[in-house]
């Protein structure tokens, strides 16, 4: 997730907290961040600390009144209320709350949506066609939208299929960051962190289970596991989260024991 500092960070979350589950507010956050982003002179009179709030409130009113939710139009009301540390954590600040919008509206599906957002991830990693297609600067958004559209209408969740969308707005540096970064919204908002496990052949649901609940005692909170079967891993298992590795591969036992012993 986007790291905010100071006001930033404590407007983000009052906004987050306000947000429901709506995906017409998600649709909404995401497009006035782009707006926020195209028109600096806007961005700056948004952020603007020496401003009457009445200003930017009345301003965000007359802009998107009408053309927004009701319930989006409150938060933009908040939003430009709020001090930022920086003039463009007001558009990262909307997208990230349209995130949680997004998740939200995926309600009891939670898991699912990890699920598919993790594995459109590693289809755009793995399919060098696709990861072309949709990071083609000639390419417009409309036709990458049409192409996940074909891709996952029909296969996936819609919050899913709006999340992808939303990865091609060019906010982060690839599509797959973006992915990444709302695999772990995702699997925040509901309270879990999420682990990359690397195994050389499928885990059994008693195993995953294990490992899950081993690794929430260690990490104090519940986990997402993402399990990846990798023919380079030989024996035991790899779980990357967070920024922490865990390698129990046989493969980095013996490099560890190679260099035991040449020490």
């Amino acid at each position: 997730m986007v790291a905010f500092r100071g006001a930033s960070a404590d407007a983000v979350a009052s906004l987050t907290e306000r947000a429901s589950g709506s995906a017409t507010v998600a649709g909404d956050l995401f497009a006035v961040a782009a707006a926020l982003r195209s028109e600096g002179a806007l961005r700056r009179f948004a952020t603007d600390s020496s401003l009457a709030n009445e200003a930017k409130t009345g301003l965000v009113s007359e802009l998107f009144s009408g053309k927004v939710d009701a319930a989006t139009l409150d938060l933009l009301a908040v939003a430009v209320s709020s001090r930022w540390t920086r003039t463009r954590d007001l558009a990262d600040g909307l997208e990230q709350v349209g995130v949680v919008a997004q998740v939200r509206s995926a309600g009891d599906d939670a898991g699912r949506l990890v699920d598919e957002l993790f594995a459109v991830r590693r289809a755009v990693t793995d399919n060098g066609d696709l990861r072309s297609a949709l990071s083609d600067p000639a390419r417009s958004v409309a036709d990458k939208t049409a192409l996940v559209g074909s891709l996952l209408d029909g296969k996936a969740l819609p919050a899913t299929v709006a999340l992808v969308n939303q990865a091609l707005s060019g906010s982060y540096r690839t599509v797959s960051a973006a992915l990444e970064d709302y695999e772990k919204t995702a699997a925040d908002v509901h309270g879990q962190n999420v682990a990359t496990v690397r195994v050389a052949r499928p885990l059994a649901d008693a195993d995953q289970q294990r490992l899950a609940a081993a690794l929430a005692a260690q990490y104090g909170r519940r986990v997402h596991l993402n399990v990846v079967v990798d023919a380079g891993v030989i024996g035991g298992l790899k779980v990357e989260i967070g920024d922490d590795v865990i390698d129990g591969t046989i493969l980095s036992r013996l490099d560890a024991a190679r260099r035991k012993i040449a020490g």
